[in-house]
């Protein structure tokens, strides 16, 4: 068996996928009448209160140099499971949300206040229930697909957040893209307006690579081709090139996460994608995820099974991409589990890192150059082990203004973070 069937047996063996006893036939689990707050008042308040990380604790939770704002559990959204998160703030008026994927829909939260969370509704799955769902925004829209068949991608106003009338709502999508079944993952480039769906079906047009997608009218998505030529893709970051390599200065690059490579394509002319390059590295499991650092020379990398196939700590590789026609492995982080990594994002000189069992790790990498990483704070959702398995943290989202963190744990819920003052 190739390594690519390998990972997705595995990843569906260790998966736990959860429906609750009131699921409809189609999936969809209503969320009519629900009070998570528990007042009879149905207003979709959930008052959690904070928890600061003192003694190495936050509560039941390890942690170290970051406080718990708050907390929802999954079946507070009549699901059984999360999974990918990411966030919206309005423009208008500041308000922070967070968008939470579920194995059967997608929550939205209000967490501007964070001692009172407010749950303002839930966006069920388009077909059926799925433990893969991701999402991502473009001009106040949220674009979100699923590995669940037929699911396409759903495309939802998050202006309509703005004013609930009697939360938690059961929205519907403003439209749905079905020029694809099912995806992994969707990265969207919010300087040209194009999203990049992603893992779908690897008998397509593509393989199951990238198919290009124009949203620049965000209610009427409108594909424009793709490409396959490195196979399927799990995951990529595309970004409008300003990097340190002046040959593709101002040029689309995408940068696939390919289950058994890293590849790295010009798709500026989405008529003629063009490769750049492609590498693997030595101990490879599944090439899962990266993201650069903010002056584009560096690329972290996450393998999600060279942990359990190679048993070592927690592994970030470090690539320096210079030049992007010939880039070269820069460095590799060992963190102090056994977990698995996951998702991990660059902020700054700061990288959030979804560590599964060992929850949000958060590293310093303002001195990545000189080959130096290290750890300076976590908080661990998943206190029961630091194993290498998938249960865990699946992803975090980093970049509010206001310096909370959202985290979306698979098993123990949705959390609110921030780092201790």
């Amino acid at each position: 068996m190739n390594r690519s069937f390998i990972g997705l047996l595995i990843l569906m063996v260790f998966g736990v996928w959860a429906c609750g006893s009131d699921q409809d036939d189609d999936g969809v689990v209503p969320v009519d009448n629900l009070d998570p707050g528990g007042d009879g008042n149905g207003d979709g308040s959930v008052g959690t209160g904070a928890v600061p990380c003192e003694n190495g604790m936050a509560g039941e939770f390890p942690c170290n140099g970051y406080d718990l704002l708050g907390r929802i559990e999954h079946s507070v959204f009549s699901a059984g499971e999360g999974n990918d998160i990411w966030g919206w703030t309005d423009s208008t008026n500041g308000k922070e949300y967070a968008l939470i994927g579920l194995d059967n829909g997608t929550a939205f939260v209000d967490i501007s206040d964070t001692d009172n969370l407010i749950y303002l509704g839930k966006l069920p799955t388009a077909t059926t229930s799925s433990i893969w769902r991701d999402v991502k925004i473009y001009q106040d829209h949220a674009f979100i697909v699923s590995e669940a068949n037929g699911h396409g991608m759903q495309v939802f106003d998050l202006t309509r957040l703005r004013d609930v009338a009697d939360p938690p709502q059961n929205f519907s999508a403003d439209t749905r893209y079905t020029d694809i079944g099912n995806a992994h993952n969707v990265v969207i480039n919010e300087a040209v307006g194009f999203a990049y769906p992603v893992g779908t079906a690897r008998n397509d047009a593509f393989g199951g690579g990238v198919h290009f997608v124009d949203v620049q009218n965000p209610i009427s998505p409108t594909g424009v081709g793709g490409y396959g030529g490195n196979g399927y893709t799990h995951d990529a970051q595309v970004v409008t090139y300003a990097g340190p390599d002046t040959d593709h200065t101002g040029r689309e690059i995408f940068i696939g996460a390919n289950e058994n490579q890293i590849a790295i394509v010009d798709i500026t002319d989405k008529s003629n994608p063009t490769l750049i390059s492609n590498l693997d590295y030595s101990q490879l499991g599944y090439t899962h995820q990266g993201w650069f650092t903010e002056d584009q020379r560096y690329f972290l990398l996450g393998d999600e099974l060279d942990e359990i196939n190679f048993g070592f700590d927690s592994r970030t590789l470090v690539f320096d991409l210079t030049d992007l026609d010939a880039p070269q492995l820069h460095m590799t982080y060992t963190g102090p589990t056994a977990a698995v990594d996951h998702n991990g994002y660059v902020k700054g000189n700061e990288f959030f890192l979804a560590n599964y069992a060992a929850g949000m790790r958060v590293l310093d990498i303002s001195a990545i150059g000189s080959r130096s990483i290290s750890e300076t704070g976590f908080f661990d959702t998943f206190p029961s082990n630091n194993n290498a398995s998938f249960n865990g943290v699946w992803s975090v989202y980093p970049y509010f203004e206001s310096g909370k963190v959202i985290i979306n744990d698979s098993n123990t819920g949705f959390f609110v973070v921030k780092k201790s003052e």
